[in-house]
This record gives structure tokens, sequence and C-alpha cells, in this order.
């Protein structure tokens, strides 16, 4: 446990070193938050350096199990940590709300509990913008990247945050050499996706802050009403561009930088699992729109349905139109679209599409065999044969997933939400999307929530982006056992 605190302390230094972000840009724009930031910045520093120094000489290489319990830490503190120059800033606002942005901004939901966002102070909103960017990839893979002198097991942590089946696939000998390598390209697109907004009309400031958004799959914007500020068909394509790319795996990417070839698309069935999945669900929820008559032309229909359907797909939440007032199929068929949509090894949430391939093809072949039960049929996706183990792991975490969202839902019930709040609540956490439905709807924030169901859902964020077992793992007699 004090080992895993030293690495804790120099973990939450070196987060100290990011304000220098909106430090700098409150400089630049000289809107009276500089200090806020600066007292963040040196508790941080100072807090961080002290556990260190203090638990250096507990100092070991990390087991695995030790890397469950740093991830799930690390994410905690620094959400707690996030929160202090919001509070500073924003006087009225409670340690739980403050913290439920930061834990929302940390990983990528998108939820906030903040209205007038138009008024706030710039390097406040940079700031909820950053928290996503950073978030995105994952604070341990930056860490891993640029600390490697930590002297602990890096594999452990990032196998620990890491997503999906990303986490074995090394893009390069060594782990610090693969996390450069992710963050590198995820650094790239994301300097591509700010200059295109920029030609597409957005100031730089709004550039900034809506690409690390949609980099990262999170949803945080600098308006109220979202992108729907902008009444730009432009601006809404390249931010669909952006989503896109960010819901597939970020291996692919590197590897297509690296070749400068489209082989590693080509051959990625996840990755068309996705594109096919988003295109039928475009056309679908377009075409039922106009069959609704709920805008006046096709064309208009086909827009919001671009956007929105993409932007809830793959867990980002921003919206353009509150499509709550939609026909109640399609809010449904979206919400269900987060939970599967986004490829493993990408910034988003849910179950991931590569989880739901191996279920359909466990299903497929369990048919299979009440016809022929001698047979012998391995699973495969894109060619390759999936591992018996891999596929039970796949199904435990299922039902890991769908037990965390009914137990939640449970409990927001108990707190007196409705069934409807409740439930898209929990889903929009846990799969990092952000906006639900009812009393958490697109045209709403989660303001109205009390504390115990603000708690609530900052748990299923927390657990949702961890991927569940991460989190789960702590709560078990085995983890604590000698």
């Amino acid at each position: 446990m004090l080992a895993v605190a030293h690495v804790l302390g120099l973990m939450v230094a070196f987060f100290g070193l990011i304000y220098l972000l909106p430090i700098l840009w409150s400089l630049g724009v000289n809107d009276g938050a500089v200090l806020d930031f600066l007292a963040a910045a040196a508790i941080n520093v100072v807090v961080g350096l002290a556990v260190s120094f203090s638990t250096r000489r507990f100092r070991r290489e990390l087991k695995p199990r030790d890397g469950f319990l740093l991830v799930t830490l690390a994410w905690v503190l620094m959400s707690g940590s996030a929160a202090i120059p919001l509070m500073i800033a924003l006087p009225d606002l409670t340690f739980t709300d403050a913290y439920f942005e930061a834990m929302s901004g940390l990983t990528t939901t998108g939820s906030t509990v903040l209205s007038q966002l138009d008024d706030l102070p710039q390097s406040i909103n940079l700031w909820r913008h950053v928290l996503h960017w950073i978030g995105g990839i994952g604070i341990i893979v930056l860490v891993v990247a640029v600390l490697p002198l930590l002297g602990v097991g890096g594999m452990q942590l990032y196998k620990a945050e890491a997503p999906g089946a990303v986490k074995d696939e090394r893009l390069t000998p060594r782990i610090t050499q693969t996390a450069k390598a992710l963050w590198f390209t995820y650094l790239a697109i994301t300097v591509v996706g700010i200059i295109a907004l920029r030609i597409a009309g957005m100031s730089w400031f709004d550039a900034i802050c809506h690409c690390m958004s949609a980099i990262a799959l999170g949803g945080f914007s600098t308006h109220d009403v979202s992108v729907g500020f902008y009444e730009s068909f432009g601006v809404e394509l390249v931010l669909v561009a952006i989503m896109v790319v960010a819901s597939l795996n970020f291996a692919r990417h590197f590897m297509a930088f690296r070749t400068l070839s489209l082989k590693p698309y080509r051959t990625d069935s996840e990755g068309k699992a996705v594109v096919i999945l988003l295109g039928f669900s475009v056309a679908l929820v377009a075409t039922l729109l106009w069959v609704d008559g709920t805008y006046p032309t096709v064309l208009e229909g086909f827009r919001h349905s671009v956007f929105n359907v993409v932007s809830i797909a793959t867990t980002t939440g921003f919206v353009t139109e509150d499509y709550e007032k939609w026909p109640a199929f399609l809010p449904i068929w979206m919400l269900f679209l987060s939970c599967i949509t986004c490829s493993t090894g990408s910034t988003g949430g849910g179950i991931k599409m590569f989880r739901t391939l191996l279920l359909v093809r466990q299903a497929r072949r369990e048919l299979k065999l009440l016809i022929h039960p001698s047979a012998v049929i391995p699973i495969r996706i894109g060619g390759q044969a999936i591992p018996d183990r891999v596929a039970y792991s796949v199904l435990a975490f299922i039902f890991l997933y769908f037990g965390t969202i009914l137990v939640l839902t449970f409990a927001l019930l108990a707190t007196g939400l409705d069934l409807v709040s409740s439930f898209s609540a929990v889903v929009g956490s846990v799969n990092n999307l952000g906006p639900g439905l009812g009393a958490v709807g697109p045209s709403t924030t989660f303001q109205s929530l009390t504390d115990a169901q603000t708690w609530i859902c900052t748990f299923a964020m927390l657990t949702g982006r961890l991927e569940i077992f991460s989190v789960l793992v702590l709560f078990t007699a085995t983890f604590w056992r000698k």
C-alpha cells in the first residue's frame, strides 16, 4: 500500500504541471482566474512531493494487483485535484458538484452541473476540456510515456488502465515507447482537428476546446446549447469526422501513420463493424424522422441525424437538437448504440464493438453446437481465432456491466428519481456518454440531482471509464488477501 502511495504522490505532483496550460491561457486573456490555478497547482505539487518523499523507502516494483489499486486511486485523487480550481473560481459550486464535474471531465463523460458556460472565464472552460483531453487516452498511459523513472511496472499500469484488447497489443518493443506512440498519434489528430474546426468557422479558443472534447469523445462545450450554438453544417461535419476517427482503435491510426497505408483499416474487422453500424443507424434515424415529418425537409432531418447519431453512438454527447422530442424509438436506439459502438483502443466507452462481435459469434457457435455437439468450432474475429479464455472473460465483463447498471439504477430509484431518468443517467454515466433522458436529457444538465444521486453517477462514471473490472476487483476479499 505504501509503495502505491509513493507512486501516487509522484503522479499528483506531475498532475500539478498540467495546470500550466490554463495558467498561461489565463495570463494571456487576463480573465482573472490565474491565482485560482496557481493555488491548485501549488497544492498538487506540495502534497504530491510530500507524500512521495515520506514513502520513498517503500519504493519497489509494483505487482499486477497493485496496478489496479493505483489506477483507481489515481483517477479518484486526480478528480479531487481537478475540482480545486472549480471550487475556488466558482464559490457557489459545492464540493459534490465540483468533484462530479472534474470526474466527468477526466472520464470523458461530458455530463455537467454548470450553466451559463458562455460567461465562464476562458481558462475555466479550457480546464474542463483539458481534463477531457488528458483523460481520453488516459492519465496512466501519459505517465508511463513521460515518467518511466517512476520505477514501477509500466505494463501493469498500462493493462489496468488501457481499454479493451489494446492492452495486449504492443505497437513497439517497450511499453513506454507504445505509450508515446499512442500519445503522438493522439496529439497529431488533435492538431489537425483544431485547424479544421478553425477553417470551418470556430474561433481559435472554441476550436481548441471542442477538438479536445471530440477527440476524447467527451462532450463538454463552451456553450450551454452545445454545438447547436454554431448552426453550421461545416462545423458539424468536421466534428463528425473527428468523432468517427476517435471511435476507432488508435493503434490502427498509429500503424497507418507509420506505414503511410490504409491497410491497417482494411484488416480491422472491428472498425468496419463500427462504420457499418453508424451508417445504418444514420440512415434509419433519418428515414424515421422523414416519415414522422419531424423536419420540413429530408436534408435537414438527415443533417441532424448524422450529427446526433454519431455523437451519441460514439459516447461523445454533443447535441444540436433536443432528440428526446423525436419519435420515442430514436432516443432509445441511440442510447443503445452508445453501449456497443466504439472500438477497443478508442477513447469511447461502453461494451465496445470487439466484445459485441465476440458475443454474436459465441451465440452463433452455441446454436451450431446444438445441432452438432461434437463439432470443434473456433470463434474468429478478423480471421484470428479467439481463445476460450478471452470469450469467458468477455462473458464475465458483460454480466458485470449489466449488473452494475441494474444495481446503480435501483440505487437512483431508491433516492426518488423516476425510472427513465434513473436508467438513462446510469447508462449515460457507465458508458461515459453524458446526457440521458428525462431529468438528465439533452436539453438539461445534471444540476437538478441531489448530492446522493450525483455521487451515484460519479461512481458509475469511474467504473465505466476503468471498464468495470479494475474498480470492482477492489471490493473482493481475494484482492486484499495476502
